[in-house]
């Protein structure tokens, strides 16, 4: 077992190992090339190496270089496909397992938490985790009943020593390091990502928060046939106790399921993504399928609310107008709203019917009943927004995503990666209109 590293200068040198790795066995992939070596295998040879030295340093540092691995991971759908298998791979690791911390340090922290007798409010309390991820780890314990209550399973999500430091550490280096990390993620804008989880960092490390946040969200999809939310039954800064739940793992589901399992549980997720903004007011803000189960009764069960967006009056309505002016090609009142929002800046002169091509393949799921969400559909978005020789690409340089919308955005995106890996048919059209009804109104 190991501890979070916590010295920055110890930290940025392990974070710097993953570009000099790459730049290193690139140098060595041509000079094997240049002596007749074959091309195609020694490419998959060198992608391999990588993916196994970005899980093995990402999982050991935890913090912020593991939060990093858990969002890339969520876009793997992305990816192309002749790099995809072994980041496929490794990325999954990184969304629930890793290093775990000794037990020593977890009491401690939970005497901190909870006082010197935290041991006596449970009658059980495995020293081995269930789950260790990136700035916490899970323990299954059993929580004395009090007052004539039934004791219960529990899980015990305790945070590590020095993950604060560690997350902001972490952020810092990745942003500086953008660049040099680019090639670890084919296909993916590193940059944004980054400055998208150090805008969100701090609100993840006070469980407090996480703890209100999973309670507004177990009392709106309390009893719900789709949605299983566990309970929260105690909280300090550092440690939270909730209802222990367990299902398949949603990974398991994207790897092994049937069409049939990966057609209901993209569902599922697609219901949850777009019916929390009417029902909570709160967006659950970190879609990687770590933290997502599939109960034995079909219940998507979620875990995990430390990020949340806050939505006072549900989904912003500017962003619902302009997919429903989208999806009726009224181009002229698209672009008008656009600029009006702040989507389009003045001075830039981008035309409806530009905007209208750009944004199509986003409605493109909304277009019919049922749509079969899949790699290559992603890929597609990705290398069309991403070739520097597309017109998208030039319209996409020319938007302008303003801040409030920025989390959403991000958001939705990564909920429809997740529905991407798990190559799912969704009647996406049904669950959006059942929620933001108006989008569909003549």
């Amino acid at each position: 077992m190991t501890d979070i590293p916590r010295r920055t200068a110890v930290r940025t040198a392990k974070l710097a190992r993953l570009p000099l790795g790459v730049a290193g066995r690139t140098a060595a992939g041509w000079g094997r090339r240049l002596v007749g070596g074959d091309g195609d295998e020694i490419s998959a040879q060198l992608m391999q190496k990588s993916a196994e030295e970005l899980f093995a340093v990402l999982g050991e540092l935890k913090g912020g270089a593991m939060k990093f691995g858990q969002a890339l991971s969520v876009f793997e759908a992305a990816v192309p496909e002749e790099f995809a298998e072994p980041f496929r791979e490794s990325l999954v690791k990184l969304q629930s397992a890793a290093p775990p911390m000794r037990f020593s340090e977890v009491s401690r922290m939970l005497a901190e938490q909870f006082g010197r007798g935290w041991a006596a409010r449970f009658t059980a309390f495995d020293e081995t985790p269930a789950a260790a991820a990136s700035i916490g780890q899970v323990h299954r314990a059993v929580w004395k009943g009090r007052g004539g209550a039934p004791d219960r399973d529990v899980a015990v999500k305790v945070q590590y020593p020095g993950a604060d430091e560690a997350l902001r550490s972490d952020l810092r280096q990745l942003s500086r390091m953008s660049r040099l990390l680019q090639p670890l993620a084919p296909g993916l804008e590193i940059k944004p990502l980054i400055a998208e989880l150090r805008e969100r960092m701090e609100e993840e490390l006070d469980y407090r928060d996480e703890a209100a946040n999973q309670r507004a969200f177990a009392a709106a999809y309390d009893g719900d046939e789709h949605v299983r939310v566990p309970k929260v039954v105690a909280s300090a800064p550092k440690a939270m106790v909730t209802e222990w739940v367990t299902g398949r793992k949603l990974s398991d589901v994207i790897a092994n399921g049937t069409q049939a399992e990966r057609d209901a549980a993209g569902e599922r997720l697609a219901e949850f993504h777009y019916s929390a903004p009417s029902r909570v007011h709160l967006l659950h803000a970190d879609p990687h399928p770590g933290n997502f189960q599939i109960l034995d009764d079909g219940r998507l069960m979620v875990v995990d609310f430390g990020a949340v967006a806050r939505l006072p009056d549900g989904l912003p309505r500017p962003l619902a107008d302009m997919t429903k002016l989208a999806l009726e090609d009224r181009a002229d009142d698209l672009i008008a709203l656009m600029r009006r929002e702040g989507f389009v800046l003045p001075q830039t002169p981008l035309t409806g019917a530009e905007a209208l091509t750009y944004l199509a393949p986003f409605t493109e799921p909304l277009r019919t009943d049922t749509f079969r969400f899949n790699r290559r559909w992603l890929q597609g978005q990705a290398e069309r927004i991403g070739d520097l020789r597309s017109p998208e690409f030039r319209t996409g340089r020319e938007l302008n995503l303003p801040p409030q919308y920025l989390l959403v955005h991000r958001v939705t995106m990564g909920t429809l990666g997740v529905l991407c890996q798990l190559d799912a048919d969704v009647a996406l059209r049904g669950i959006v209109a059942k929620w933001q009804p108006w989008m569909f109104d003549d």
